[in-house]
């Protein structure tokens, strides 16, 4: 594996990527027994792949807490340990999500135990990410890197290319940032931010903000559409007694409407047919004609429509963005351009924060005056 520290600006991606076999490919040439770790949609996801290549699945196994002799997919669920004290040698295929420390330092130490693979399947959409379709849409990736305004954000993006294809966690292992590493080289927020978060959660943006600027702001909009997330943020905004903040139960979309939502009371609710019907509103609705200084969107799949309902903010008053670009696999390169097609006098940053697979991946933009990193 071949990471590049800081690739140059006016290379081509085409002579940077050296990952030119999928990890698809890869386990369809295994000799080794192949495992899958975790169970959810994840897994349900990578065995839909898993029967499209003719990859075969010699069990499933969870973390030791999680094993109570169930099933899964027809399958009994093991302990690590059991297939260890049975197999000397096979390969881990990781079919959930890591994002806090200690399980992504977990999972880096079984992948330094045994072979492991993380296949990055969309979160949203189907299709998958291959050399083949990096190589479809090369055009519009060397367009994103050409324009990516410094060499840490060229690195992470190179580096999450390579790991997409590959399934190789090792090229996520030295391009996590933290909050406060962003807000202080790139965001550089104010004491006097009108904000608004798309994708509010339960309030954990607005904390990260609030400690950066000592609690202090002029204005905040969050945006919600998960019920029990919701009553979350609520309860973080009434027990902070935190002032000039209005909650708004709905979903960001690119005009006000009303569209059909599920609610899966945790970071991957989603608009879908099958959902309740709740209102949408866009964010140029939203302001009523104020200002806005900043805007975050993670909406699940959904910041292209969020992105269309904010084109006159964005244009007229160049707020400093934070777009999720990693829902799915058109967003790393069709989200940055489009921020650039709505306003061109924006500088562009890439950071990922720490997550397996490639999640948190966000596109940064400020105003061209705003200082470089």
């Amino acid at each position: 594996m071949n990471v590049t520290a800081f690739p140059p600006k006016g290379a081509g991606l085409e002579s940077l990527v050296t990952e030119t076999k999928s990890c698809w490919e890869r386990l369809r040439q295994e000799k080794r027994p192949i495992f899958i770790y975790g169970m959810g949609d994840g897994a349900v996801k990578i065995m839909s792949v898993f029967k499209q290549y003719g990859i075969p699945v010699s069990g499933i196994f969870a973390s030791d807490e999680f094993v109570r002799g169930h099933s899964f997919a027809g399958f009994k669920v093991h302990k690590l340990s059991e297939i260890e004290e049975n197999i000397d040698n096979f390969v881990i295929v990781l079919a959930f999500a890591a994002g806090y420390p200690e399980l992504v330092q977990y999972i880096r130490k079984l992948s330094h135990k045994h072979t492991l693979y993380a296949p990055d399947v969309p979160v949203i959409g189907d299709g998958l990410f291959t050399y083949d379709y990096f190589l479809e849409h090369l055009q519009e990736f060397n367009q994103v890197y050409r324009m990516l305004a410094d060499a840490e954000s060229r690195r992470v993006y190179l580096n999450v290319i390579q790991y997409k294809i590959s399934g190789n966690i090792r090229y996520l292992e030295t391009i996590s940032s933290q909050p406060e590493q962003i807000f202080r080289t790139i965001l550089k927020p104010s004491r006097n931010e009108t904000f608004i978060d798309l994708g509010a959660y339960n309030g954990d943006t607005i904390r990260e903000l609030l400690n950066y600027t000592n609690q202090k702001y002029y204005m905040i909009h969050a945006v919600e559409p998960d019920r029990k997330n919701f009553k979350k943020l609520e309860r973080y905004i009434e027990e902070n007694n935190l002032k000039h903040i209005r909650a708004h139960h709905c979903a960001a979309w690119c005009k006000d409407t009303e569209l059909p939502f599920s609610s899966k009371s945790g970071r991957q609710s989603a608009i879908a047919p099958d959902g309740e019907t709740l209102p949408a509103v866009s964010v140029d609705s939203l302001l009523k004609g104020q200002s806005l200084t900043m805007l975050k969107m993670d909406v699940e799949g959904f910041e292209r429509e969020a992105l269309w309902g904010a084109v006159k903010s964005i244009y007229q008053y160049s707020p400093k963005l934070s777009v999720s670009i990693y829902h799915r696999n058109q967003d790393i390169f069709e989200l940055p351009l489009l921020v650039k097609k709505l306003n061109p006098k924006y500088k562009f940053y890439i950071r990922h924060r720490l997550y397996i697979p490639a999640w948190d991946l966000n596109l940064y933009a400020v105003p061209e005056k705003e200082n470089s990193v």
